[in-house]
């Protein structure tokens, strides 16, 4: 009995003691995650009003570059690379770069980058403007449906869809 508690509580001290791994991030055919937008840059963009648009993302550069989470993050400028390399947690996309909304309905779509909001700190993506007006009923519900959701689907497989209507022109050279 002694050596099935000690089995026991080594297996829970080395369950806690490993890294907690993400899902697999969303990659368009740029090969980057949030189809080569840097992630840092939506922080200094001026959020509109809930109903309104919001401005495009800002395009990374293959210049500045980073890895987490299995993919790589392009950037504006070094100083955003840094930023994002100090903890990148905080900066990357919430669900892997998959759409909030399509989350909180129970799955793994792709977020378009020019279809984002911060909320609470965290940036959240879309994957259509129709969804953006679904997903802006009712904000906090939804997060709460996604937050649900996320961990029986999070280390699913990715996303493989194209996000519809858009075509990233990023990162740049």
């Amino acid at each position: 009995m002694k050596r099935f508690a000690f089995a026991l509580v080594t297996a829970a001290t080395t369950a806690l003691a490993l890294p907690a791994f993400a899902g697999p991030q969303y990659l368009d055919d740029t090969g980057f995650a949030v189809s080569g937008y840097d992630v840092v840059a939506y922080r200094d963009l001026p959020q509109a009003a809930v109903g309104q648009s919001q401005p495009e993302g800002v395009k990374g550069s293959t210049e500045f570059t980073a890895e987490y989470n299995g993919a790589t993050f392009a950037f504006a400028n070094a100083e955003n690379r840094d930023k994002f390399q100090s903890n990148p947690a905080y900066y990357a996309p919430q669900y892997d770069g998959h759409c909030a909304y399509g989350v909180s309905r129970g799955g793994k779509v792709p977020g378009n980058p020019n279809l984002w909001r911060i909320v609470d700190d965290k940036l959240y993506l879309n994957i259509t403007p129709n969804v953006v007006t679904f997903w802006e009923e009712n904000i906090p519900g939804n997060i709460d449906l996604a937050q649900g959701n996320w961990p029986g689907i999070e280390t699913d497989t990715a996303s493989t869809n194209p996000i519809p209507n858009f075509e990233s022109a990023a990162p740049v050279k």
